[in-house]
């Protein structure tokens, strides 16, 4: 497809970049509320922003809807993170497939905030905690001027954003209520990593640079802290079918569902199956409409 590739670094290398610096604690679910800017005109509008983060000035797009209404209507929050080499531009505009925000912009139908935040060096090292810290904050400045239904955030990311995402799911599960994690690795950190979140991982078959085991041993702390049943024996697509085939987790607990998908395909982010005409086709990909269709679950509607 028309998206902006991926620079790739060696496995060796990112399985190596993690943090290592304590974020401070986590409590274990976080009531749903309406954030601090509910009720009032807001003071964010749709564009670039700048935040100093630890004395160092960060970068995010932010999408406010078309029809924000301020009068206690409050918002979903979906932050959606660039791969390695990549950039928030490259997030928030979709390339020339116009896959903005993962796709997932043109289903939420003004419903939905959008960020894309730009890390470091085009990356997630997360060195310190420097780009949860980074969470946190945008998190503290959007809440405080948009109004945002704290218990409806999400992150989605490829392949080191897709780490960075893993994070955000061991570390802030009391922050986000569900993750979609595309061709990761634990490339970020997995400070705590104990507590449950809504879990939906998806990986190619054929991934030479985050082995599809990669993506299993991620998926598989969360089949762990949702209380879930293994997916061990899960069915994956035949290498050479140009297919995908998901499976949702049995047992788990009530509002912390997980699904697994896996597709015949390498280290792409926009996987379409047969008849299109690319293994990686934002305009054909069933990976917005799934990732959408889960976190909309009636189970995630529900308060913590």
């Amino acid at each position: 497809m028309h998206l902006v590739k991926p620079l790739i670094l060696g496995l060796a290398t990112l399985t190596n970049i993690v943090a290592s610096a304590s974020l401070g604690p986590r409590t274990n679910i976080a009531a749903r509320a309406n954030s601090a800017g509910c009720g009032k005109a807001p003071t964010i509008k749709t564009g670039t922003q700048t935040i100093t983060v630890g004395g160092t000035q960060r970068k995010f797009r932010i999408r406010v809807p078309l029809n924000y209404n301020n009068n206690n209507k409050p918002y979903k929050l979906m932050y959606g993170l660039h791969w390695n080499g990549g950039t928030m531009d490259q997030v928030a505009d979709g390339g020339t497939d116009k896959w903005n925000y993962f796709g997932i912009e043109k289903l939420a139908n003004e419903t939905m905030i959008f960020v894309a935040p730009q890390g470091l060096n085009g990356g997630w090292a997360n060195s310190g905690g420097q780009d949860t810290k980074l969470i946190d904050a945008i998190n503290d400045y959007v809440d405080a001027g948009l109004c945002v239904d704290q218990g409806q955030r999400f992150s989605i990311g490829f392949s080191y954003g897709a780490g960075m995402s893993y994070s955000l799911a061991c570390n802030r599960a009391n922050k986000f209520r569900a993750v979609a994690i595309i061709a990761g690795g634990q490339l970020s950190g997995c400070e705590g990593g104990n507590d449950p979140i809504a879990y939906f991982g998806i990986h190619g078959i054929k991934d030479g640079t985050l082995p599809i085991a990669t993506g299993r041993s991620l998926r598989d702390r969360f089949i762990k802290n949702n209380g879930c049943n293994s997916l061990a024996g899960a069915k994956e697509p035949a290498s050479g079918s140009r297919t995908h085939i998901t499976t949702a987790a049995t047992g788990c607990k009530q509002g912390y569902p997980v699904r697994w998908a896996a597709h015949d395909g390498g280290h792409i982010q926009a996987a379409a199956d047969k008849p299109a005409p690319r293994e990686e086709d934002g305009k054909n990909s069933w990976v917005e409409g799934e990732v959408w269709a889960f976190w909309n679950l009636p189970e995630l509607s529900t308060p913590k």
